[in-house]
């Protein structure tokens, strides 16, 4: 029984890194990976990745969270290509010439 104890605790004190990313089911491959990385490098409680229909296809709103003054939220089509980025300093609203504020929201993927 105490091996049974001191394994749970070598396991929770030096593996806490093994975190599960909770990443919505069927999300392809490629914004799987680029949500991995993302959740490491956001350092907003709020940051999120939100699904959306524009412009005929499938893309991905990886946004920062608030925490920070202008940032830029990069859009990724389901194959990963960047279709540029909302928000920044500038304030873009617009993704190859056309308000985002046209697109259709599907879902939230991710959240930190």
């Amino acid at each position: 029984m105490k091996n049974v104890s001191t394994s749970l605790l070598i396991a929770v004190f030096f593996f806490p890194s093994c975190k599960v990313v909770d990443i919505a089911v069927g999300s392809p491959d490629c914004i799987q990976k680029e949500i991995k990385s993302f959740e490491k490098a956001a350092s907003c409680s709020d940051a999120q990745v939100d699904e959306y229909e524009f412009q005929s296809e499938t893309v991905y709103v990886f946004s920062p969270g608030s925490c920070g003054a202008d940032m830029a939220a990069p859009v990724l089509d389901a194959k990963c290509n960047n279709k540029g980025q909302l928000g920044g300093f500038a304030g873009n609203t617009k993704i190859d010439g056309q308000e985002f504020s046209t697109a259709k929201f599907i879902k939230t993927v991710w959240k930190k």
